[in-house]
């Protein structure tokens, strides 16, 4: 018997006057002390799962099929008041965010003492409980800690003291909800082996939510992949990954970049998942029109779940033929050009003013940074948050100003009396959110012209000419000019935003973490235009990215930060098979390994 068992599970939204599934007939077992693993793209329906074991379902939201059962109770058919005393006492969450999820006006302390007078701590054993949980999740420091707001800690902490709220109370089973997603390797592998300790210590059953296909494969004791509210494959973690029988969970594999062996192309799955509207009307597998095994025989009806492999299930009618996709060819880029550098950068420093008026500091974010960016070649910046990645991006770009050292770009430096102008007609940048760089109240069009109605050189008829071609270029469809952004998935608002980057046709662009906590998929279509363009346009990057397989497979140098200082830098390939430096081995050993039997020594460290 497990400690959480789904039969048949359907989750249902009310939507357009009826009611479609979000989740459809899912069944699964999760033992105690074990970890099941649900991956798949945005809108797969993993965080859906989630929230229903936690009762956080949307509003409009509700479970009309099948049962989920915990610790011998249906928590379908169990009385509101029931499920919410298991909420936080035997079921606790690990939330996607912390610091949304942290109050900000609230210190540490509070929301802590709340959380434990919740679950029935008494008032004079609530702080040595609180000090006891900061120590098993290694927060140094506590007692300063509990003193503090969300703001004045770092995103790795603030995941750390949600980890503590979680298991405060000792609960038989924790939702983790993508707790790694955007966090550096070294942290996220903190944060895993830290929840693989609190597991392994109260013998806690964990749903791990992840895109993260690797990070699963090396945690996770089970994994079921979704697609469209449907589970097509569920098994063993490694068994899943080593020999996988669905087309999707094959895909997803090659759509991420390898950290070892050759290196190879991206599988980019075209088109994106159906949308809710959309589910109802699936008559086969929803997964066929873009499967490279479909045949017609996949539309008529909908797959169920066929035995491939021992405890080893996948809904394809082909799941023979799995094991033949394969990654497209690797297209070369085009070598950088040895001529004079398009950005030098010598001696570079920053220093920020901390503390009041009576105790003013000076910390120096960047020191005596230097390197050379030649034509067509693309750089990654790798390091820890903190490390001065992107101050020097902004430097670059001109939104700090360095408080020593030289900027010279395509020849030209501060010295120089047109530079800001000069840099702006170079230089463009690429924000990691484009969420929030991108205007709500503009239209797609206008957004990607923008450089055009700064410099006033263009009518909105040439605008909207050049914004087709943009479109074209980056791959949306030329309806998508009269959009808002809000319209546009993650990975559209994504290419928008490179499309206005490239619109004033900069030598230079600057790409600040801008495919972090994207689905694989997604990222995949992301890297292949990057690499087109860099093909057509000719232009030099500066990548800045916590993933190292993403900079390997993208970037002819890499330059690796610690601590606002470049400790060392080389051709990507060699400084990743044979790092000379402590701190670059510690990042490489961070990230999980391609081969899911091989050991991961981030969750060993």
């Amino acid at each position: 018997m497990g400690l959480l068992v789904a039969r048949d599970l359907t989750v249902s939204a009310s939507l357009d006057g009826g009611r479609v599934p979000v989740i459809r007939d899912l069944s699964f077992t999760l033992k105690a002390g074990k970890m099941l693993g649900l991956v798949g793209e945005s809108g797969a329906g993993k965080s859906m799962v989630g929230r229903t074991v936690a009762q956080l379902l949307p509003s409009g939201f509700a479970v009309s099929g099948g049962s989920l059962v915990f610790s011998e109770a249906n928590l379908v058919t169990m009385e509101p008041e029931a499920r919410r005393a298991l909420l936080g006492r035997e079921i606790a969450f690990i939330p996607q965010e912390p610091l949304s999820a942290l109050n900000p006006v609230l210190t540490i302390r509070t929301q802590f003492d709340e959380h434990l007078a919740r679950i029935g701590v008494a008032a004079g054993d609530r702080r040595p409980r609180m000090l006891e949980l900061f120590d098993a999740v290694h927060l140094p420091h506590a007692a300063d800690l509990l003193r503090r707001y969300p703001h004045q800690l770092s995103g790795g902490m603030c995941q750390r003291v949600l980890i503590a709220f979680a298991f405060a109370s000792k609960p038989k089973l924790v939702i983790a909800d993508e707790p790694t997603t955007a966090l550096d390797v070294t942290i996220q592998a903190r944060i895993v082996r830290l929840i693989a300790e609190m597991q392994e210590r109260e013998n806690t059953a964990v749903v791990f939510i992840t895109h993260d296909l690797r990070l699963a494969a090396q945690v996770c004791d089970d994994i079921l992949v979704l697609y469209a509210g449907r589970a097509v494959e569920y098994g063993p973690a490694r068994q899943v990954f080593a020999t996988s029988g669905h087309p999707y969970t094959r895909c997803l594999q090659l759509a991420n970049p390898a950290m070892s062996g050759k290196r190879r192309g991206l599988y980019a799955l075209p088109e994106r998942m159906p949308g809710l509207r959309a589910w109802n009307g699936i008559k086969g597998c929803a997964f066929a029109p873009r499967c490279p095994n479909v045949i017609e025989d996949c539309t008529r009806a909908m797959p169920p779940l066929v035995e491939v492999g021992p405890n080893h299930a996948a809904a394809c009618i082909r799941a023979d033929k799995t094991a033949r996709i394969a990654a497209p060819a690797l297209v070369p880029a085009a070598e950088p050009r040895q001529t004079a550098p398009v950005l030098e950068v010598s001696g570079l420093g920053k220093r920020f003013v901390a503390g009041g008026l009576l105790r003013r500091s000076e910390v120096a974010a960047l020191s005596d940074v230097g390197f050379s960016l030649h034509e067509n070649e693309f750089i990654g910046i790798v390091g820890e948050s903190g490390s001065g990645k992107s101050t020097l991006a902004r430097l670059i770009v001109g939104l700090e100003t360095p408080s020593q050292g030289r900027i010279a770009i395509a020849g030209h430096d501060a010295s120089h009396p047109d530079f800001d102008e000069h840099r702006r007609r170079h230089v463009q940048m690429v924000f990691q959110d484009p969420q929030s760089a991108l205007n709500p109240r503009r239209r797609v069009a206008s957004i990607v012209t923008q450089p055009l109605e700064a410099a006033g050189v263009a009518t909105w008829e040439e605008r909207l000419a050049r914004a087709d071609l943009l479109l074209g270029e980056i791959g949306l469809p030329p309806e998508a000019a009269m959009r808002f952004p809000q319209q546009l998935s993650g990975g559209q608002r994504q290419r928008v935003n490179i499309a206005r980057a490239l619109c004033a046709v900069p030598r230079i662009l600057i790409a600040d973490e801008i495919v972090s906590g994207l689905d694989v998929s997604v990222q995949a279509q992301l890297l292949n235009l990057l690499a087109a363009l860099r093909r057509e346009r000719q232009f030099s990057m500066l990548f800045i990215s916590h993933d190292l397989s993403v900079v390997r497979h993208l970037c002819d140098r890499v330059l690796v930060m610690y601590r606002g200082e470049v400790v060392e830098s080389g051709p990507t390939e060699q400084v990743f098979a044979a790092p000379a430096h402590e701190y670059t081995r510690m990042l490489l050993a961070a990230v999980p390994p391609d081969d899911p039997a091989e050991v991961w020594q981030g969750l060993h460290a």
